[in-house]
């Protein structure tokens, strides 16, 4: 069955919710954490004009450069009820405006642990967004997903068409179609060579002690990844769609450090996902052979029902934030 996206529907303003009570901060702030320095040689030297009408530059590119640093920006709530900072990780060619708002302009998860009591930490992975990019990091072209990707890749709909009256959304779809346009312009270039370089500056957060960490699809391999080499410093791993787990045969690195992790809706009609998914059933049932605690929750099928890969952005995003929430507060990691 089709579900046709009208361009009345399309045509509606992004319009901000306006929440019904403040958000008193204690503090908030950003950094940057972690890079190396790496010798740039054998670049011509260029002359440049900067702006039209500018006096030229002689630009010349060698020499040290700081590369894989990550930017982290946080916010503290007055009142603080999480017992560890909650770090949101985003997924593979997006930034941490993944958690920041919706498409439509509703709460993000970012404001919503806020709201929750959370000291909450949301950061762009090296490469992407504020994090910046180097010359001196990779020379290979960066993969820049076109606008009909991200809706058929990530189970929105079946058919992207640039006449928005073709537009088939999967029936049920939870996704802000209306704003699919707005959701688009947050993708950024990605690398594939930077992997080792984002889990190194993932694991430099440990500046802030032991928190948890609320990953999404390729930030969630990094989650994994960083929970093994850590695990002192991880005291819950929430995996939202992780699209790639971690090294089954280290999963008994996590015996004490719990994980839920979250699927949504559509995955059994996709020609890639059921594969993810059961990347992530193995790990969790390696996880709990090896005596931790790993909890898997279908959203169908407990009755949440029409979530994309994105449940962040959807339009029950509130309810699965509540979910969350709870198994922390089950967890014992809620105050």
């Amino acid at each position: 069955m089709r579900q046709l996206l009208s361009a009345a529907l399309l045509a509606l303003a992004i319009t901000p919710a306006v929440a019904d009570d403040d958000i008193v901060l204690r503090g908030m702030g950003s950094f940057h954490v972690g890079g190396r320095t790496v010798e740039v040689f054998g670049e011509p030297i260029r002359e440049l004009v900067l702006s039209p009408g500018g006096v030229p530059l002689r630009f010349d590119a060698n020499g040290p450069h700081q590369v894989e640093a990550m930017y982290v920006q946080y916010f503290l709530p007055q009142s603080r009820r999480g017992k560890y900072p909650l770090l949101l990780w985003h997924g593979g060619g997006m930034t941490g405006v993944t958690y920041e708002s919706t498409p439509d302009g509703r709460d993000g998860w970012l404001t919503m642990f806020i709201r929750k009591g959370f000291d909450v930490y949301v950061s762009d992975a090296v490469e992407r967004g504020r994090s910046g990019f180097s010359l001196a990091m990779s020379k290979e072209a960066p993969m820049i997903l076109p606008k009909r990707n991200p809706f058929e890749r990530f189970r929105i709909g079946t058919h992207w068409d640039a006449d928005a009256e073709k537009m088939e959304a999967l029936p049920g779809n939870q996704f802000p179609v209306e704003a699919y346009d707005n959701f688009v312009k947050q993708f950024v270039p990605r690398w594939t060579t930077t992997d080792n370089a984002i889990i190194a500056a993932y694991t430099a957060v440990e500046k802030l002690g032991a928190s948890i960490v609320l990953c999404h699809s390729q930030g969630c391999g990094f989650g994994f990844r960083v929970a093994q080499a850590r695990p002192e410093l991880v005291k819950a791993l929430v995996a939202v769609e992780p699209a790639v787990a971690g090294d089954v045969d280290q999963a008994g690195k996590l015996k004490d450090v719990p994980a839920l992790i979250l699927y949504g809706d559509f995955i059994g009609g996709d020609a890639r996902w059921p594969h993810m998914r059961r990347l992530g059933l193995d790990y969790a049932a390696a996880m709990r052979a090896a005596g931790g605690s790993a909890d898997v929750v279908d959203l169908p099928g407990i009755g949440i029902r029409g979530n994309s890969h994105f449940p962040m952005m959807d339009r029950n995003n509130g309810e699965i934030a509540d979910l969350i929430e709870n198994w922390l507060r089950d967890k014992g990691l809620v105050n």
